[in-house]
């Protein structure tokens, strides 16, 4: 058994662009443009390296903000990127059968299955994954909070030695970290290192959750919650587009709604926002209608609205017309006297 540690960057349409609103196959946030993984053996020890380039199919043009942050432009992937499913073919042929992937993080293992299946190819040989973020917490300082890898890095005392927000050296700088955690261990509780995350980040999670999802670069709350009742509301069993009623608001910027499926029947999804690279990032759960879901979405729908108490200005007092008043000087006081 072998460990690939995989990192990947990706492009992503810009809002309201000709791409965004472009048909696909199935839902996808980000178009893969790079792939860069770092094998370690069972024994953690580093093996060998993997990178390669990807020109964009779907999400051509490179989103200036990604191209800035990655330093990946149009010209050097059209100079030297292949086609994804070449690329794919190449990475899974280089890891074997024999191994467990770990990403730092939920996206990338999320985004890889995503353009798998919108090229139409079969993604059964990505299942054995694990994010290594929730291992080091489980094995560090025991928070459910999310860590940039930088920050774990500044933990472990490990000096960064390649670029950061390129696939391969964020990959191999994950496997410096890893090298340091007790892997086996760590994905033999990997269930409640889960749980542990889910409790920091939406708060304590209600049973019966059947979907989760990250999504990312969302301008402000109006269009973060937009997409999650639209474009992104999917049915977590036929994969369908869902509707939404009206999304009520819990603390921490938490929001929850009750989405119907024609197929499936009602759920309930439940968001939380929060600031990522001058965006809001999205990290949604999706309920199975249970008594406990239901009861906190009708004690929310049934909340009476607070209103403000409206400051009333005080009447205004209608003038009244000015006596004029004739006050004797001293003079003509004087004068009365003499």
């Amino acid at each position: 058994m072998q460990y690939i540690i995989l990192d990947m960057e990706w492009n992503q349409p810009w809002p309201g662009s000709y791409s965004a609103k472009k048909a696909l196959p199935s839902p996808m946030r980000g178009e893969i443009v790079q792939i860069g993984a770092v094998r370690m053996t069972q024994e953690q020890q580093i093996a060998d390296e993997f990178q390669i380039l990807i020109r964009p199919q779907y999400f051509k043009k490179m989103n200036r903000k990604v191209a800035s942050l990655t330093g990946i432009r149009d010209s050097l992937l059209r100079e030297k990127g292949v086609r994804f499913p070449e690329a794919a073919a190449q990475f899974a042929a280089w890891c074997g059968e024999d191994c467990v992937f770990l990403t730092w993080g939920f996206d990338d293992i999320t985004i890889l299955r995503e353009n798998l299946a919108v090229f139409g190819l079969e993604s059964g040989w990505t299942a054995r994954w694990y994010n290594a973020q929730l291992i080091f917490n489980a094995q560090t300082d025991g928070s459910g909070a999310q860590k940039a890898l930088s920050t774990a890095m500044q933990m472990m005392d490990i000096e960064p030695t390649r670029a950061a927000h390129d696939a391969l050296g964020d990959a191999y700088h994950t496997a410096l970290v890893c090298q340091r955690l007790r892997l086996a261990e760590g994905i033999a509780a990997y269930d409640a290192a889960v749980q542990a995350h889910e409790n920091g980040f939406h708060g304590a999670e209600l049973p019966g959750c059947v979907g989760r999802a990250v999504f990312h670069g969302y301008a402000d709350k109006s269009a973060a919650l937009g997409a999650m009742s639209g474009k992104e509301n999917r049915c977590p069993v036929c994969g369908g587009q869902m509707t939404a009623g009206k999304w009520y608001t819990q603390q921490g910027r938490r929001y929850l709604t009750k989405a119907h499926c024609e197929t499936d029947g009602d759920f309930y999804i439940r968001v939380r926002l929060a600031h990522e690279d001058e965006a809001l990032r999205v990290s949604r759960l999706v309920y199975e209608p249970t008594e406990q879901v239901m009861k906190s979405y009708t004690a929310l729908s049934q909340k009476p609205r607070a209103h403000r108490a409206r400051r009333r200005r005080p009447a205004r007092v209608k003038a009244k017309p000015t006596e004029l008043l004739c006050v004797p000087s001293r003079w003509s006081a004087r004068l009365n006297s003499s």
